[in-house]
């Protein structure tokens, strides 16, 4: 049921946490055939990945909480819910705003947002994507059923945190 698309990474940025930058990463992105470049946030600065972290709390934590995903089992249940349900269901059904225009009026800051789409819709209009992807896309959002899709998220995220709160 899953369209498969690949992307060609250019550039890899990550923050200044120590627990997701280490040498295995920074290698794998740089010794390759292709190099892609990896920077790194400044120090100190916290706003520096809003865009990248915004969705945090309403994608990650309402979802999975806070707890710590260490478990080397967890990876391929995380890897399973992500791939299929959950990648389906907040691409095809849950929408957002994008920003179009942000104008600073004195220690105002005015933004001006278009209207909440899906990134399902916002590919569906760009007229960057070839048709045959949008209507591999199309097809595939006609087997979908977003409670079907929630449902078997919430049975993945219990199985889940039932494996992260057992010792």
């Amino acid at each position: 049921m899953s369209a498969t698309f690949r992307l060609n990474l250019k550039v890899f940025d990550c923050d200044n946490g120590s627990e997701f930058l280490n040498w295995h990463l920074y290698r794998h992105f740089v010794n390759r055939k292709q190099p892609i470049q990896f920077t790194r946030s400044r120090a100190y600065k916290k706003n520096d990945n809003a865009h990248i972290e915004e969705k945090n709390w309403t994608h990650i934590r309402q979802y999975l909480g806070y707890q710590r995903f260490d478990k080397q089992e967890l990876v391929q249940m995380l890897n399973a819910l992500y791939t299929t349900e959950w990648n389906w269901y907040f691409n095809f059904f849950i929408p957002s705003f994008k920003l179009i225009d942000k104008v600073r009026d004195g220690s105002k800051i005015i933004k001006k947002h278009d209207q909440p789409k899906t990134p399902y819709q916002r590919v569906l209009a760009s007229e960057d994507i070839p048709e045959t992807t949008k209507n591999k896309l199309k097809e595939e959002f006609k087997e979908l059923n977003p409670f079907e899709l929630q449902r078997k998220m919430s049975q993945k995220i219990k199985a889940i945190i039932k494996k992260v709160n057992h010792n």
